[in-house]
């Protein structure tokens, strides 16, 4: 005869851990489902569209249609400019000049004229008849072209156009670098010496007014 054997129930107490595991198990599939893997290539896919800044496609873009026209259109004659600066530096920087804030220094576009000396380091020394007493023009030959003067000098290229502070000194930067390839690649300042050099370009009236270092966009050395 069959013996009645009661269903087998799972204790009220163990019921919430039964469910609980039900409900990981739902979970852990849905997530395998929906889960997609990302290579390396799909990484780099991704990232298409995030802004990237290339300073030297930048300056290549500005340099000759922007920048070396501003300088060379606008350009004063160095003895003229440099003693309405000694003047009157606000009044002078404010007619001629740019900067990119109230403490940054005036640059100005500047042509001149005169005799070149010796070379010092990376610099060329250029004695321009009618300059005040106590005032060296130098003009910068690299290899080492330093400072912002011709981005801030066009009065054209603004800190807002950029998103940081790196990518506008980096701006810069490249500017110098299309001097050295494009102006001074075939300069020779030694053998510049004792000639006379007819240049155009752009200085900062800084933190030594003495010494105006300028970068050239334009340079040329007659007998």
């Amino acid at each position: 005869m069959a013996t009645n054997v009661p269903p087998r129930h799972i204790p009220v107490w163990r019921r919430p851990v039964v469910i609980r595991a039900v409900i990981a198990l739902g979970i852990v599939g849905a997530m395998a489902a929906t889960t997609t893997t990302i290579s390396a290539d799909d990484t780099e896919a991704a990232s298409v569209g995030q802004h990237v800044f290339d300073a030297v496609e930048y300056a290549t873009a500005k340099y000759d249609s922007e920048v070396v026209p501003a300088i060379t259109d606008n350009a004063i004659e160095i003895t003229e400019l440099v003693p309405q600066i000694i003047t009157d530096p606000q009044a002078a920087g404010e007619q001629f000049g740019h900067h990119d804030g109230p403490t940054s220094p005036f640059a100005y576009p500047v042509t001149g004229t005169g005799v070149a000396g010796p070379v010092a380091g990376t610099l060329l020394p250029v004695t321009i008849a009618g300059m005040p007493a106590g005032v060296t023009v130098m003009l910068q030959i690299g290899p080492a072209i330093n400072g912002t003067a011709l981005r801030d000098a066009t009065g054209l290229i603004d800190f807002g156009d950029f998103l940081n502070q790196m990518e506008y000194a980096n701006a810069s930067t490249e500017l110098n670098t299309l001097v050295k390839s494009d102006v001074l690649a075939g300069f020779d300042a030694a053998a510049a010496e004792g000639k006379t050099v007819t240049f155009t370009g752009a200085f900062a009236y800084g933190s030594n007014p003495a010494v105006l270092q300028v970068t050239p966009v334009e340079l040329a050395v007659t007998p």
